[in-house]
């Protein structure tokens, strides 16, 4: 069962229709909103954790904490977390960004998990 706890949280501008995206990773673009990462292994800002229905409207962007973010494949509790391209948690492979470790296991994707949201750097 997933869970959160002492989220921290900032508001931000949507880029676009979010509405399927909430418990996804989330970046800045360069015009100020954010956006999905669109790229595995990728620094992230956050976890998006409303369902923005339009761009422009108020995102609410996880940056710390034990957050629930959606699964991207079957993973353990303990492991190191990257993105996946579509903004899932997955278990980081070499050379990419490391945004977390999983409090909770993944049996599946788009399972709804915790993980500690904290930059570890990068895999070796």
């Amino acid at each position: 069962m997933a869970f959160d706890n002492t989220v921290q949280t900032v508001n931000a501008v949507s880029g676009a229709d979010y509405s399927a995206s909430q418990y996804l990773f989330v970046t800045m673009a360069s015009d100020g909103e954010i956006d999905p990462v669109g790229t595995a292994g990728l620094p992230a800002l956050g976890v998006l954790y409303n369902a923005p229905q339009a761009k422009g409207i108020a995102a609410e962007v996880a940056i710390s904490g034990i957050v629930k973010v959606k699964a991207g494949a079957p993973f353990n509790a303990g492991v190191l977390i990257m993105s996946s391209a579509a903004g899932k948690a997955v278990t980081a492979t070499s050379g990419n960004r490391i945004l977390g470790m999983a409090v909770s296991a993944a049996a599946a994707d788009n399972d709804i998990v915790s993980i500690l949201l904290q930059p570890f750097g990068r895999v070796a």
